[in-house]
């Protein structure tokens, strides 16, 4: 007679506990660094914006050698709690393209945004230099984060510089 033996089947608990174990420790890596490329991807739009205004500010200097002489109001305007933060769907302010028609300074510019967007935007310009802000708090936690685009005139030529928060702050 053959005596039946049951096969054994499962994982044992120090396994399940080690399997465990290694995901806890790949989330704890990943996770933090997955934060940061989502942060790092959010404030390419500022210096895409702001290299649209710089460009079209040089176009301008180049043919009637100034700069446009006025203002941008900042736009789009936030209803969130703190400065730079619009506090909508994932905090991204609601496009109005319109605001950007209507504002002079703006239309000059032809810089109007028709998406939503983190950062609130302002120029104010003389006829030798110019300075173009982009203001945003990317997660809403009251940290604005401030990117500048400088222009100047050197020897008759436009010249524009982009001041990235944390790189070029000290």
């Amino acid at each position: 007679m053959k005596l039946l033996t049951k096969a054994k089947r499962g994982f044992t608990l120090i396994e399940l506990m080690i399997v465990v174990a290694i995901i806890g420790i790949l989330a704890a890596v990943a996770i933090p660094s997955f934060m940061d490329y989502m942060k790092r991807s959010k404030k390419t739009e500022a210096a895409l914006q702001l290299n649209k205004i710089g460009k079209t500010s040089k176009r301008i200097y180049s043919e009637t050698s100034s700069y446009y002489v006025g203002k941008g109001a900042p736009l789009p305007a936030a209803a969130g709690k703190a400065a730079g933060c619009c506090g909508g769907p994932n905090n991204h302010c609601t496009p109005l393209p319109s605001a950007f028609v209507a504002d002079a300074g703006w239309k000059a510019l032809d810089f109007q945004i028709d998406e939503p967007n983190l950062f609130i935007y302002d120029y104010e310009g003389t006829a030798v230099a110019f300075s173009a802000h982009a203001v945003g708090d990317l997660d809403c936690d009251g940290t604005a984060i401030t990117y500048t685009l400088n222009g100047t005139a050197k020897d008759g030529n436009p010249a524009v510089e982009l001041l990235e928060p944390g790189v070029n702050d000290d």
